[in-house]
């Protein structure tokens, strides 16, 4: 009840979808375990997916579609008017509607037993701390911890005060901070060329980290308050030597989810090179298609198959790590330009534009001090030095006595309180 009151605080209206979606998987779910005959299975999960994209195509793409469409006719000569609705995207369908589908797909494939505990079942969906941006959850994971007895860990809620504060500081200290410069730039692109664009996607490559990484940090502590496990999302993704280590550090849920549930099902890597690269092609097109109803989030995703396609004939050598780690970085920075892009247009004015010099100078000051530049840049490396020391601990637990606990969350508080940006600014991948 909680976590519907928490969701519907943004617009009750909105409610309905995720009670329903959670109706026709819970139901679902049942009778595709009551069942062996292969096309009623069929059906059960066609029913299951139909309504889950079904909501999803149409409060995210249809204007999409519909204004490309409209697009293509007049390419070939035929003039046509096609109706656009005034819809408003309900906040977090996008990581709901897979979460969900991932439930129903699992029973299909007999990987998991549907729960008969309806209130663990809505639960899971709509269970707040991760629901409107993630992770994505698996049924697997998260919804057998609904049917344990909820009791107080200090342990786990002290470790999780100390994930919310880290995440609180990626968040409004770093993130927010950046924005500024960032939104100045990549909103008005036509008025600078060469260094500040290049300090923009530069800036902006850590603003999404630490803006999408900070709120996943955020949910998961918030979850071990109540004792709740949520899965890894983030895993210094910018210390990748490889693209395709890059995707296995980056939005772990969503690559996870589009790995198992569309490139694997497609072929995976099963019938050769020629298909592995069409099935690499195909998931990362739709990857970029999930995030948003832009042709610029297309081309990302494109990029970033060719990349994983390109990175997956080099292999990952152990020679030259350093060098490696450099060049995956410049890479995946510049294609943050494509990503950030409010369209094609200023896409093509930023990639022409990159190397050009004009009176805006090395940073454009005309949009922020060089007091405030060199603070941005003294952020990101500390962003930096502590990703290091997390993943030099990355396959083993970092045990901390409760003094360095209270040390480490005081002084994140500080800095949040004497370096945060609290002006308005909502999480990046709330419009997703």
């Amino acid at each position: 009840m909680a976590s519907y009151v928490f969701y519907g605080w943004w617009d009750w209206r909105f409610l309905s979808l995720i009670a329903f979606s959670s109706c026709v998987d819970y139901f679902v779910g049942i009778q595709l375990n009551k069942t062996n005959l292969k096309r009623r299975r069929k059906l059960l999960l066609l029913l299951s997916v139909f309504i889950n994209l079904g909501f999803l195509g149409f409060f995210k793409y249809y204007n999409f579609f519909a204004e490309n469409f409209e697009v293509a006719f007049t390419f070939f000569g035929y003039a046509i008017e096609s109706s656009r609705l005034n819809i408003i995207l309900p906040v977090g369908i996008s990581f709901y509607t897979f979460q969900t589908m991932s439930y129903t797909i699992d029973i299909y494939k007999r990987k998991l037993e549907p729960t008969k505990d309806a209130i663990s079942f809505f639960a899971f969906v709509s269970f707040f701390p991760q629901l409107v941006a993630g992770p994505i959850e698996r049924a697997t994971n998260l919804l057998p911890q609904f049917y344990k007895q909820r009791i107080f860990n200090s342990e786990k809620a002290i470790h999780g005060f100390l994930i919310i504060c880290w995440g609180l500081f990626m968040k409004v200290v770093i993130a927010d901070n950046l924005a500024f410069y960032v939104n100045t730039i990549f909103n008005d692109v036509h008025s600078f060329q060469g260094f500040p664009l290049v300090w923009a996607t530069f800036f902006f490559t850590f603003q999404i980290y630490c803006d999408f990484a900070g709120y996943s940090y955020i949910a998961i502590g918030t979850a071990k308050l109540f004792g709740f496990d949520l899965m890894t999302n983030f895993r210094q993704p910018y210390l990748s030597t490889s693209f395709t280590g890059f995707w296995n550090r980056w939005h772990i849920s969503l690559s996870s989810w589009f790995r198992d549930y569309v490139y694997i099902p497609l072929g995976g890597n099963r019938n050769g090179k020629i298909n592995t690269n069409k099935n690499i092609l195909i998931t990362f097109l739709l990857s970029g298609l999930w995030h948003g109803a832009n042709w610029t989030f297309v081309i990302w995703g494109a990029t970033h198959g060719f990349l994983n396609i390109i990175s997956r004939k080099l292999g990952n050598p152990k020679n030259l790590k350093l060098l490696r780690m450099a060049m995956v970085f410049i890479v995946t920075m510049f294609t943050w330009a494509i990503f950030r892009a409010n369209s094609v247009s200023d896409l093509g004015y930023i990639i022409s534009n990159f190397y050009k010099i004009d009176s805006s100078g090395l940073i454009g000051l005309s949009t922020i001090t060089k007091y405030d530049f060199m603070q941005l840049l003294i952020f990101i490396f500390v962003l930096f030095i502590a990703d290091v020391f997390i993943s030099r601990f990355e396959k083993k637990d970092l045990i901390l006595s409760r003094f360095n606990y209270v040390l480490i969350t005081s002084i994140l508080l500080v800095s949040i309180y004497l370096f945060g940006s609290f002006e308005k600014q909502e999480f990046i991948y709330f419009q997703f």
